[in-house]
């Protein structure tokens, strides 16, 4: 799994979410595109792309607002 996402609650915890790997970034961004709606939904707040155990970005909001 060289990428993927970690989920966050509005205070910045790690909460469970969808535990799937992708070999390119792009991949994993094209499949947050389409998910986030879902994963708000679902109560999470703020994801971070993470690749090979390191942060590439993030913790990213999916409030609308910021």
């Amino acid at each position: 799994m060289a990428y993927h996402w970690r989920y966050h609650d509005g205070a910045g915890r790690e909460i469970p979410g969808p535990q799937i790997g992708f070999a390119e970034q792009t991949a994993a961004e094209r499949w947050f595109e389409d998910q986030w709606p879902e994963l708000a939904e679902a109560g999470v707040e703020q994801v971070t792309l993470v690749h090979n155990g390191a942060d590439v970005y993030g913790p990213m909001s999916l409030s609308p607002e910021d």
